[in-house]
């Protein structure tokens, strides 16, 4: 089963993340009146908006009736909360697209990203056979936590980031190998380009890592 999250961010425009949205099984919107209504302008009805219902008005709530689903905790942000009501709710998912995750502002976006590592660290989402990413009109991020093979195909920009300074990654199949590249600050491992079709990452102890495809 394929879902999809729509967050309060940069509504998609290109075809792509569109389709995502489109030919999700389920689709679970985030608390916000105008993503629900952007929703609804290309003819998807959410299974529910998930959130502390500070952006929905209560007519929209009243509307929506058991659909609105209010979190009240405030630890967590609204992806989040719409994230493990989607994995309470639906434990069969095995694929989660989340759109509109970054865009307007950097805190959010900087926030959003790093849950893709909270998430498999907390809930070991590849182990249970769950594939997450959040995309967008110019990027497709996704976590790791140890070395692996990634089909990302040749001539495309590849970025590693990690808060992890003891985290050291060997490559093949990128331009600019990273061995010996501490990856603490972030700007470490930007925009490198795959020069073959699948690029090894070697990790020298499992660690948290975000990539990001262009």
């Amino acid at each position: 089963m394929t879902a999809a999250i729509l967050g309060n961010g940069e509504f998609p425009r290109k075809e792509y993340p569109i389709w995502l949205l489109k030919n999700a099984d389920l689709v679970v919107c985030c608390d916000s009146a105008t993503s629900l209504r952007r929703l609804q302008k290309i003819g998807i009805d959410p299974v529910a908006v998930v959130g502390d219902m500070d952006s929905l008005p209560a007519t929209l709530q009243k509307a929506l009736g058991k659909r609105a689903v209010k979190v009240e905790e405030q630890d967590y942000n609204d992806l989040n909360k719409a994230f493990l009501w989607l994995l309470q709710n639906y434990p069969q998912v095995t694929d989660i697209h989340i759109l509109g995750a970054t865009g307007k502002s950097e805190a959010h976006a900087l926030g959003n990203l790093s849950y893709l590592m909270f998430w498999e660290q907390e809930h070991r989402l590849s182990e249970r056979g769950i594939n997450v990413d959040i995309v967008s009109d110019f990027n497709t991020v996704f976590a790791i936590k140890d070395s692996c093979d990634l089909h990302v195909g040749e001539g495309r920009k590849v970025s590693i980031f990690s808060p992890d300074e003891s985290l050291r990654i060997s490559s093949t199949g990128l331009q600019w190998p990273t061995d010996g590249v501490a990856f603490g600050f972030w700007f470490r491992g930007t925009l490198n380009l795959a020069d073959s079709d699948v690029v090894s990452l070697r990790f020298n102890h499992p660690a948290p890592a975000l990539i990001v495809l262009d």
